[in-house]
């Protein structure tokens, strides 16, 4: 059972959402005091958090960002700003998502499905065995055969959805949200710039053929024959 806590001053919506997840087959639990809040969540150890960007006595954007150096947990922002800076500021501090009050109870719970389903993939000693390869997730490298190729922040994240989505067609809308959780923050160019590095990185390792393009469609990475 995956472990959400929930760090919002509002008690309401505080008690309301861990209802709410509890029966939705979550273990949620809350902060209520907010003067470590940084060790308490480190203590806590979530698999994921929900949190509040006006907080008393700290800055919600301070603890995001304090926390994603020190962990990959992945981080929903649930405020009433919505402006597109902080928005902005809260993606570039390490939140996966961003959410403005009031907001749809089920579109938050499908994007803490979905943002779960992506982080629970199997990482076992910071590497991501897919057969063909070998992902290292503590230092962005891809490995075979002893080789080792060192892959860019944007590349690896590419390389790590096309693994999560193995022989299933993604669009290239699919990928950039992936990278920035905003397609309002990238551009088309940007993309194809890194696809095609990591497809000239992929063919060092004699993987090239692995990913392929489906015109109109979007991307596929293939499994290797065996």
């Amino acid at each position: 059972m995956a472990k959400i806590l929930i760090i919002e001053d509002d008690e309401k919506l505080r008690e309301e959402l861990k209802i709410f997840l509890n029966k939705n087959g979550y273990e949620a639990t809350t902060l209520i005091t907010f003067e470590n809040t940084i060790q308490d969540i480190l203590k806590i150890n979530p698999d994921l958090i929900l949190l509040d960007i006006n907080l008393p006595n700290t800055d919600g954007e301070y603890i995001c960002k304090e926390v994603r150096k020190q962990s990959n947990m992945p981080i929903i922002i649930i405020t009433s700003r919505d402006n597109e800076l902080d928005e902005l500021l809260s993606i570039n501090n390490g939140a996966d998502h961003y959410i403005t009050k009031p907001f749809n109870i089920q579109i938050l719970l499908a994007k803490i499905g979905s943002l779960l389903k992506r982080t629970n993939m199997q990482e076992i000693n910071d590497k991501i065995d897919v057969k063909d390869f070998i992902l290292n997730t503590s230092n962005n490298t891809i490995e075979k055969d002893g080789k080792i190729i060192e892959l860019t922040k944007n590349e690896y994240k590419i390389l790590k959805y096309l693994v999560q989505n193995r022989e299933k067609i993604v669009s290239r809308e699919d990928i950039m949200e992936c990278l920035w959780e905003s397609e309002s923050f990238i551009d088309d160019n940007t993309l194809t710039v890194n696809i095609t590095r990591l497809r000239n990185k992929l063919e060092e390792l004699e993987l090239k053929e692995l990913l392929e393009t489906k015109r109109g469609q979007g991307y596929i990475l293939k499994k290797g024959e065996s």
